[in-house]
C-alpha cells in the first residue's frame, strides 16, 4: 500500500521526499531513470520524515528485526531499529559478511544475484519488516523474506522509500504486505 493511501493522504512530508529524489536519466545504461536517494540524504528535513514515517507506522507493532537490504536499505534501517527498539540485522551480498552465513539465490531482470545473513542473527519467532529504497520487480524483496523465513522469523511486512504501481503481486510480496511513502518521478514523460 502506498502510504497516502494510509492515512496520509495530502501529508506535505510526502511531496517533500519525492521532490527530494533526483532522477537521473539513462542510469546505468539507456532508457533507465534511475531514481537516486542519495540527494534525499542530503536534504536534512526529508531524510528526517522519511524515517519518521516509518517509525510511525512501525512503534506499534512489536517488531524486533528490521532488516535492510544492501545497501540502500542500509540508510534508512538502521535509525527506524534504534527509533521502534528493534535490532538492525544487514542482508548482504555474496562475501561480504564475515562468519558463518545463510544465503539465499534470486533473478534479476539480467541475471542472478544472492542474499546473506549471519546465522543466528534472527531468532525463530521474531517479528521482522525487510526494507530497502526501491522496488521494481519484487524479486530482491522476495529473497529477503525468504531469507528471514527460513530461519523461522515472522515477516510482517516490507517497507521501500520509492515503489512502482505496477509492482507485481499487487502491492504484496510472497503474500507480505508492500508498504510505498512515493512512486518514481517522471521526467519528460518517463519514469
Amino acid at each position: 500500500m502506498f502510504a497516502a493511501e494510509n492515512g496520509l493522504k495530502g501529508d506535505p512530508r510526502l511531496q517533500a521526499i519525492s521532490d527530494a529524489i533526483r532522477v537521473v536519466p539513462h542510469f546505468p545504461k539507456p532508457g533507465i531513470m534511475f531514481q537516486d536517494i542519495t540527494t534525499l540524504l542530503l536534504d536534512h528535513k526529508a531524510f528526517k520524515d522519511t524515517v519518521d514515517i516509518f517509525v510511525d507506522r512501525y512503534r506499534d507493532m512489536n517488531i524486533s528485526v528490521v532488516a535492510g537490504v544492501e545497501a540502500r536499505g542500509f540508510m534508512f534501517g538502521p535509525s527506524i531499529a534504534l527509533a521502534i527498539g528493534a535490532k538492525f540485522v544487514p542482508l548482504r551480498k555474496p562475501k561480504k559478511l564475515p562468519g558463518e552465513v545463510i544465503a539465499e539465490a534470486y533473478e534479476l531482470e539480467y541475471g542472478t544475484d544472492c542474499l546473506e545473513m549471519h546465522v543466528g542473527a534472527v531468532q525463530p519467532g521474531e517479528r521482522a519488516i525487510a526494507i530497502d529504497d526501491l522496488v521494481a520487480t519484487g524479486g530482491t524483496l522476495s529473497a529477503a523474506i525468504r531469507l528471514l523465513e527460513r530461519v523461522g522469523a515472522q515477516v510482517v511486512e516490507c517497507a521501500c522509500v520509492i515503489g512502482l504501481r505496477e509492482v507485481k503481486g499487487q502491492r504484496r510480496l510472497d503474500g507480505k504486505p508492500l508498504y510505498i511513502l512515493v512512486e518514481p518521478r517522471e521526467i519528460d514523460g518517463c519514469y
